[in-house]
């Protein structure tokens, strides 16, 4: 299942995020580089002064993310996932709102108490950055809720 929802995550990743080379700050104020990272394979945190990535470089932070960070918490939080296509959405959101936000979320009762008619309603309450309701997570988190 995994192999067949990475592909899924890592073009809604690029879809969404977009590329950025040099390292700026995110609408919630979280330095942020590549193809929306956060911290780099080694765990460190990004930082605005930072030296530029390549999109190969930024493509490999982005896939070693998906593959060692979030799709195995995604996958330990969320174990009633059942498809690919479900799997990416979660783990989407978990790359864009962070494993702590799944953690702790109704969103999270909801996939393990397998009652997917209320997941997309779920998503779509995440769609606000510093306070704001952003189009862009609006966007997002319909593109998430489609896959469930």
């Amino acid at each position: 299942m995994k192999d067949d929802a990475l592909p899924i995550v890592i073009a809604m990743c690029v879809r969404f995020e977009g590329f950025s080379a040099q390292p700026y700050a995110c609408a919630a104020g979280v330095a942020t580089i590549g193809h929306g990272a956060t911290r780099y394979i080694d765990g460190r945190a990004v930082r605005l002064t930072d030296p530029p990535l390549t999109r190969e470089q930024a493509m490999t932070l982005l896939r070693a993310s998906i593959e060692r960070q979030y799709m195995p918490q995604v996958i330990t939080l969320c174990p009633g996932i059942d498809t690919p296509a479900r799997l990416a959405a979660i783990t989407d959101f978990a790359f864009n709102c962070g494993t702590n936000a799944l953690r702790a979320s109704t969103l999270r009762r909801r996939i393990n108490d397998g009652q997917w008619d209320d997941v997309p309603a779920q998503l779509m309450r995440w769609v606000f950055a510093a306070g704001k309701r952003l189009r862009g997570l609006e966007r997002r988190r319909a593109a998430e809720a489609a896959l469930i």
